[in-house]
């Protein structure tokens, strides 16, 4: 579906950005149009890439005249630009509505007025029950993603709004593997928040491979979320000791904001949630089950499961933790 198709990511020289950039790359793709504020990170991209079909577009997508011309004549847009640091956007909240909310919505409104074919917001956990700033202002822009179709004239948009949920990327920039491993390297105490604390995890080609069948297989208006397993923060912290030895720990306890354990469907969304292959949806509870259906017929109902959560989520061991974590490689 990306053969000879002109592509823009925004917040395009970010982790996911990038990885998301190198796989469409794989594909006969027209062109890929890096969108995003650094220019630093444009510049090193754009070395460590060295791809023709690659632009690199300076703007913010606050600023609704940039964004409008850089999608002209655009096919799809994956929309992974946000403000993400949870502490920064505690002390800065409405910096973080600037960009989380009233750009995402500038995305919408570019995309309806240049007609583009896809776009694919890139969701997250946090936005689910949220507890801080950064979560509540993620789920506001699912729900302008999910609503953004009532918007739509059928005669003028062929638009489908698409939204896409998961977990931790296991091993990620910042995340809690690099973050041991830097204090194991310095000799120094791991710093465990909980030793109960568990997290849905994933690794970022199969997050890769979760977006990209989203995108191809979404309608319009839906939220999906992979099927993914849990590890304990505990079982981490055992592990990366017996590969690289044992510092000691420190219990430092949950910090503002944090959750003990992760959500991707909470219980009041099971309601209209359903499972499809092997992933979830959870539909726009303006459509009754018959539209559901008769879009996806193969679909099932997931009234059953309550809450899906790291806790319940089925464990991924130890052993082949170990062997996720020396894949990576860090």
């Amino acid at each position: 579906m990306f053969e000879g198709k002109k592509i823009l990511i925004t917040g395009g020289t970010g982790s996911l950005g990038q990885a998301l950039t190198k796989r469409l790359l794989e594909y006969n793709v027209d062109n890929i149009r890096i969108f995003s504020r650094n220019e630093y990170k444009q510049i090193d991209m754009e070395s460590k890439f060295n791809d023709s079909r690659l632009r690199f577009l300076l703007g913010d997508i606050r600023d609704y005249p940039r964004l409008l011309r850089a999608m002209q004549d655009v096919d799809i847009v994956f929309h992974t630009a946000a403000l993400k640091h949870v502490p920064k956007i505690e002390y800065n909240p409405f910096e973080g509505i600037k960009t989380n909310v009233l750009g995402s919505q500038n995305v919408i409104d570019a995309c309806l007025e240049e007609n583009v074919e896809r776009v694919v917001a890139i969701g997250t956990d946090k936005a689910v029950s949220p507890l801080n700033t950064y979560g509540a202002t993620k789920a506001l822009m699912e729900k302008l993603f999910v609503a953004a179709s009532n918007y739509i004239n059928p005669k003028k948009h062929r638009t489908k709004f698409i939204t896409v949920r998961y977990g931790n990327v296991l091993g990620s920039s910042g995340s809690v593997i690099p973050v041991f491993l830097q204090q194991i390297k310095a000799k120094q105490k791991i710093t465990i928040t909980d030793p109960e604390m568990t997290r849905l995890s994933t690794t970022m080609e199969a997050a890769l491979d979760f977006i990209l069948k989203a995108t191809e297989i979404g309608k319009g208006s839906e939220i999906f979320v992979p099927k993914l397993r849990s590890y304990s923060i505990t079982d981490v912290k055992e592990v990366l000791q017996e590969l690289h030895g044992n510092t000691g720990e420190e219990i430092i306890g949950i910090r503002h904001g944090e959750k003990l354990h992760e959500i991707l469907i909470n219980q009041d969304e099971i309601k209209y949630s359903w499972e499809l292959d092997d992933l979830y949806m959870i539909s726009n509870p303006i459509f009754d089950d018959d539209v559901i259906k008769s879009k996806y017929p193969q679909i099932k109902h997931l009234k059953d499961l309550g809450e899906y959560s790291s806790d319940k989520a089925e464990k991924i061991s130890k052993d082949e933790l170990k062997k996720l974590i020396e894949k990576l490689e860090l």
